[in-house]
């Protein structure tokens, strides 16, 4: 087998070894969709591609372009006692929990503070549970004498502390913090839409980075992008900006702000752009955001071309120095 991943070469392999499941993780099947259309990509024998990172943006066009009749989206961590799955291709889903026999798989999605993502407790101390439609952190209840149920920790007794909670369910409980916000729809189907910490409020709504970012690689041919928030003086939250590992000479920067207009509501749009060569990623195909934070939006660290959305226009213009002074004193409405 290959030592590395080759999105070129991916289905000639799929056929050489007669493969019939393929798992994929983060941002692999966006990789796959980058590529001409080949010969190889319906020749396969997949019926069946397994795991997680598949973006609800692009989950279609996937599935249908590659002739895979079923998609497996799994949440999971090797510690976490909340494992889910979504084995009927439910566009979108990581996963169900049957909403009638609840109690038969304790796990719950909690209502969380949108500003430090703390948790929310009614006024007997316990944990607040998630209406449909309502984002909230995953848990699930540590039963230590069953093997599905029990969290054994970590080395680390302060990492320890961060994610067991007391009074999740009920008093005198205890709970796995899965540190992910996802919500659920009328039928029990979950849906991931942030890892805590990752979300922003801006114009008073919270801002789903995982959403914006599907949205923006698929207007811009499947481009990695990372979007994230930045600090602006004199503005409540913070203002979005994306990353974009592609030359600016692909973008007609008009278009794409008219084009978010139909796309995102106002508060989602992302206020900066940053188009760059590349974005570091881990091991497992996530975007490293520490640094792109930090830089923020000072032409002075940012070497890459930077743009703002100009509020009177209507379309992103050039970031400079003279322009970041402006914003930096409240004389430049965003």
């Amino acid at each position: 087998f290959r030592k590395k991943f080759s999105a070129s070469r991916f289905w000639d392999d799929c056929i050489k070894y007669n493969c019939t499941i393929v798992q994929y993780i983060g941002e692999l099947c966006r990789y796959l969709l980058n590529q001409p259309p080949r010969e190889a990509e319906s020749r396969h024998k997949v019926r069946m591609a397994l795991g997680n990172g598949l973006r609800q943006s692009i989950w279609t066009d996937f599935s249908s372009r590659f002739h895979i009749p079923q998609v497996a989206e799994f949440y999971g961590a090797t510690e976490c006692n909340c494992s889910l799955g979504n084995f009927d291709s439910r566009v979108g889903a990581c996963g169900f929990n049957s909403r009638i026999l609840s109690f038969v798989y304790p796990i719950r999605l909690v209502r969380v503070n949108e500003d430090t993502m703390e948790l929310i407790r009614g006024p007997d101390g316990v944990c607040i549970p998630c209406q449909p439609g309502q984002p909230g952190q995953l848990v699930g209840r540590i039963i230590q004498q069953d093997p599905l149920r029990r969290f054994d920790g970590y080395l680390n007794q302060g990492a320890n502390n961060k994610k067991i909670a007391n009074d999740v369910f009920k008093k005198g409980d205890q709970a796995y913090l899965t540190g992910d916000v996802l919500v659920m729809d009328e039928l029990g189907y979950l849906y991931f839409r942030d890892r805590t910490g990752d979300t922003f409020r801006w114009k008073g709504e919270n801002v789903s980075t995982t959403e914006v970012e599907g949205t923006l690689s698929r207007l811009l041919h499947m481009a990695d992008v990372a979007v994230y928030g930045v600090e602006v003086p004199g503005t409540e939250g913070r203002a979005g900006m994306a990353a974009v590992a592609s030359p600016i000479s692909n973008c007609d920067l008009e278009s794409f702000a008219q084009t978010l207009k139909k796309e995102l509501p106002l508060y989602a749009r992302p206020i900066f752009l940053r188009f760059l060569p590349e974005l570091h990623k881990t091991g497992t195909f996530k975007f490293q955001k520490t640094e792109l934070r930090k830089e923020g939006f000072d032409p002075s660290v940012v070497k890459d071309p930077l743009f703002y959305l100009d509020a009177r226009k209507g379309c992103y213009v050039a970031l400079d120095q003279e322009a970041y002074t402006r914003i930096q004193a409240g004389e430049e409405k965003l």
